[in-house]
């Protein structure tokens, strides 16, 4: 284990004294500058094992990660949530240092209905990011928001994802977009990916993507 806490100094030469004890037991460090760290010839690199968590009933967590083999003791630096084989299915992509630079984890849980929503945005901006998405499905209300995520050196794909159960039909997707328009959509099939056209209407809105199609602006 060790003690990491990282300034921001205006300069190189800055120094930032330790402000407490450190337990040597717990191979504990302090470096006056950071950017002195590797010169003194310590490692911000633990290799603690990830953690993968389940949500169990919108209530508890369940500690799934030795059984999904995620609990890697790679340098792990940022992990990202996509649908890489359109599946349909939220895979991660791991980035780390140590132990393979780049990890996919494949989604193996049983196969349910989707829907995955890319915006395009004629009045608002051209991805729709910042729009707000309602899909009732199956007797529930699943709320999404698009702001996709940036970690460090990744950012999630600006694609929203409705996991829908055993839905097989979305009955009302409703979209407030950052232009102030809210858009109304009704009776949509499950297990596909649509984009919606912020300037339309309808059906006409709603444009099916076949996987590996190029999509136009």
């Amino acid at each position: 284990m060790w003690l990491a806490v990282v300034s921001q100094p205006w300069h190189r030469g800055a120094c930032c004294p330790l402000p407490g004890k450190l337990d040597p037991t717990l191979g504990e460090f302090w470096s006056e500058n950071p950017w002195d760290i590797i010169k003194e010839g310590h490692n911000l690199s633990a290799y603690e094992r990830k953690r993968l968590f389940v949500n169990v009933g919108g209530r508890d967590f369940l500690d799934i990660s030795a059984l999904t083999q995620a609990d890697s003791d790679g340098d792990g630096r940022c992990v990202v949530a996509g649908d890489f084989r359109n599946k349909g299915q939220l895979d991660l992509v791991l980035r780390q240092v140590g132990g393979g630079p780049l990890l996919l984890y494949e989604n193996r849980f049983p196969q349910r209905h989707y829907l995955e929503v890319l915006l395009r945005g004629r009045s608002s901006n051209r991805l729709g990011i910042g729009a707000r998405l309602t899909a009732t499905a199956g007797g529930r209300t699943l709320v999404r928001e698009l702001y996709p995520l940036n970690s460090f050196r990744s950012q999630m794909p600006c694609r929203v994802h409705f996991g829908l159960g055993e839905a097989a039909r979305v009955e009302q997707l409703t979209i407030h977009w950052p232009s102030g328009r809210v858009q109304h959509l009704s009776d949509l099939p499950a297990d596909r990916c649509i984009i919606v056209d912020e300037a339309k209407d309808g059906p006409a809105a709603v444009e099916t993507v076949v996987p590996g199609q190029t999509i136009a602006p």
